[in-house]
């Protein structure tokens, strides 16, 4: 079956759920920008998950640039991948209002870990419907970067309970290591 059914609606569900973030954020009663400060941590929160979703649906698409068709476990796999997103307004918010709290933090990760493996297991689910010399398995090799990200958020969630802020450095550098273009695909679709 063919995929752009798959890519629209993903690509709409990502609007929706950055939209819904951008809709949490309350503006304060009072005038002055003195009533932003408290504010702080949510916004830094906000932009952080901003940029986690940026970066899914900029993998997303050039994950589905590389594939010829779908299949029922694509479909699945990737709403795998949508239902942990959808999840991330959530954790955003909990997380942003007790920055310094070790619970919202590491279930932050915790959503951010569960995103990861979803995404994993629709990059596998692709790989197994078009096959080890198909141009996705070229271009993807081995997938250092995203095992890495998997490790950090892995120490990353414990770490929130004894050190939050530590553990928000950790999700910090996993969005810095994926912010940095991966050519792999495009490098491999392009003739």
């Amino acid at each position: 079956m063919g995929k752009g059914r798959v890519e629209a609606f993903s690509d709409a569900v990502i609007a929706i759920i950055m939209t819904i973030m951008v809709l949490e954020l309350r503006a304060p009663l009072a005038a002055g920008f003195e009533a932003l400060i408290p504010l702080v941590p949510r916004f830094l929160s906000y932009g952080l998950s901003f940029v986690f979703l940026g970066i899914y649906w900029n993998n997303h698409h050039h994950l589905f640039q590389a594939v010829q068709r779908v299949n029922g476990a694509v479909l699945w796999t990737n709403l795998h991948l949508l239902f942990w997103l959808s999840l991330i307004p959530f954790v955003t918010g909990w997380a942003g209002e007790n920055a310094g709290a070790g619970g919202p933090v590491a279930l932050y990760g915790v959503v951010l870990l569960l995103a990861a493996v979803a995404y994993f297991l629709l990059v596998r689910s692709l790989l197994l419907l078009h096959g080890k010399s198909s141009q996705i398995a070229i271009a993807l090799g081995g997938g250092r970067k995203e095992k890495v990200s998997v490790a950090m958020y892995a120490v990353a969630i414990p770490l929130a309970l004894v050190g939050p802020l530590l553990a928000w450095s950790l999700y910090v550098i996993v969005a810095l290591v994926w912010l940095v273009p991966d050519r792999r695909i495009e490098r491999a679709i392009t003739p």
